[in-house]
């Protein structure tokens, strides 16, 4: 279908428009029952579709319409797949663009719209669920706790595909005590753990889980000082470490001043306590 185009506001509508646009899509942690409505709306009308093939479950592929073309990108290279972006605009189709989680945090997308923008290409964005909370769900836990823990740190430790800021290290976080939710570093287990020990203790708890919502999907629980031994040489990709207090929840949490008698806020007054 050609011309496919969101509102710009987040209502949901799908509005058809007259101009090919490349929608960049959150292809959610793996299931294909976790992916949004929009996002499968976007897919199942877009006569073209670049996906990223090692962390997108091909299961979301089956939303394809009859036809469309199927382009994995993991082994493409930027300029290929700008090709691909060059090919559907000159035949006028919408291309669903699609990286696993959320498109909004390591998705390599800036450098795609850089492109699109300076070709002229019209591009929209649909959020995913992200890996991490995915994860967190696996555990069964909340990450921000009162009087516990009330932020929550994503990052990840240096890599080939991309450096970190000097600023930006594991041991400046852990400094906050929040809770970290360390991507693409499992292959770095020992470093990580060695980083963090100092600030949180060898007892803080710790999970790992691996490829969250996909058939293959493990939950690793203990401490930041077992972690190595429970995870052994089994999982080298595609898992977030997590590390913070809020993994093991009290018995009896401080409950949120949200929901207690007395508490005065918009939809609730104190008089109807």
């Amino acid at each position: 279908m050609v011309g496919l185009q969101l509102a710009q506001s987040f209502s949901g509508e799908v509005i058809f428009g007259g101009r090919m646009t490349v929608h960049f899509i959150g292809a959610g942690p793996g299931a294909p029952d976790l992916l949004t409505i929009r996002a499968q709306k976007l897919i199942s009308a877009c006569p073209v579709c670049l996906y990223a093939g090692s962390v997108v479950s091909e299961a979301i592929l089956d939303y394809c319409p009859p036809g469309a073309k199927r382009v994995n990108t993991a082994p493409l290279t930027l300029e290929e797949i700008i090709e691909e972006f060059d090919q559907a605009h000159q035949m006028q189709q919408d291309v669903a663009r699609l990286h696993s989680g959320d498109v909004s945090i390591w998705s390599a997308m800036a450098e795609q719209q850089a492109y699109l923008r300076l070709a002229g290409i019209p591009y929209d964005v649909t959020p995913g669920v992200p890996s991490f909370a995915a994860a967190a769900a696996r555990v069964g836990v909340e990450l921000t706790l009162p009087t516990v823990v009330q932020s929550v740190v994503l990052t990840r430790t240096p890599g080939r595909a991309s450096s970190m800021p000097s600023t930006e290290t594991l041991a400046h976080f852990a400094q906050s005590g929040a809770v970290l939710a360390i991507h693409l570093s499992i292959h770095q287990l020992d470093g990580v753990v060695a980083e963090l020990v100092p600030y949180y203790g060898a007892a803080s708890p710790a999970a790992v889980v691996y490829r969250a919502s996909w058939p293959e999907e493990q939950v690793i629980i203990g401490t930041l000082g077992s972690l190595e031994a429970q995870v052994g040489h089994m999982i080298r990709r595609s898992a977030i470490i997590f590390v913070g207090p809020s993994l093991h929840p009290p018995d009896t949490p401080t409950p949120s001043s949200l929901y207690q008698k007395g508490y005065s806020r918009r939809f609730r007054s104190e008089e109807r306590e």
